[in-house]
């Protein structure tokens, strides 16, 4: 199962888009949104949308033990 190279959230393999650089390095984006967003050069740490998310991914673990 993939993570995505900015947000870094796991996703299944249909979804998402395999990007391979000039150099080889291959980034791999759950979405859109997250493949723009490198484009134009933003820090995912910054993003309030990505951090929101991993606080949602922390309580659901929390919880579920």
């Amino acid at each position: 199962m993939p993570q995505c190279s900015y947000c870094k959230k796991h996703y299944e393999i249909p979804r998402g888009l395999t990007f391979v650089l000039s150099n080889g390095e291959i980034l791999y984006f759950c979405s859109s949104k997250c493949r723009k967003n490198w484009g134009m050069g933003r820090r995912s740490d910054k993003m309030k949308w990505i951090s929101k998310r991993k606080d949602e991914e922390k309580f659901v673990e929390e919880k579920a033990e």
